[in-house]
């Protein structure tokens, strides 16, 4: 079995995604979750075997850089491809001059999995498409 994760260009792949996790999995709606940003976007895609499996969206705001619509499918969940993926994203923002942090917005149950790779939560609870979050960020 080999994972490789990259940039892509494969919205299409990245959507296939989402669909299945958000949508179909936890029930975000489409007009939520199908947005205008994905053309400024950066887009990783984890496969296995050349077979997608997990993406995750960047963009660089001022000095942050922000991870969002990381998503894992369920077969793959727990093999290590979602930190992969993360570390990834961070190694990406790394390369990119003048970003000094990296933000996310965890869903809560997610929490303890970003810890692991050295976010930390700030601010209040809040509701996205349904889900509690909560911020995160990492310092580079």
């Amino acid at each position: 079995m080999r994972v490789a994760i990259g940039l892509t260009q494969d919205l299409t792949a990245c959507h296939a995604l989402r669909r299945t996790v958000f949508i179909e999995e936890q029930g975000v709606s489409e007009a939520e979750e199908m947005d205008d940003l994905d053309g400024e976007a950066t887009h990783l895609l984890a496969t296995v075997s050349e077979v997608p499996a997990g993406s995750a969206r960047l963009f660089v705001q001022g000095g942050t850089g922000k991870i969002g619509r990381v998503c894992v499918l369920r077969e793959h969940r727990g093999t290590g491809l979602g930190a992969a993926l993360i570390i990834a994203a961070v190694d990406q923002f790394r390369a990119t001059p003048g970003v000094e942090k990296v933000k996310l917005g965890a869903q809560c149950h997610a929490i303890a999995f970003y810890e692991k790779l050295g976010f930390a939560a700030f601010g209040p609870e809040y509701d996205d498409a349904g889900i509690p979050h909560r911020d995160m960020m990492l310092a580079l």
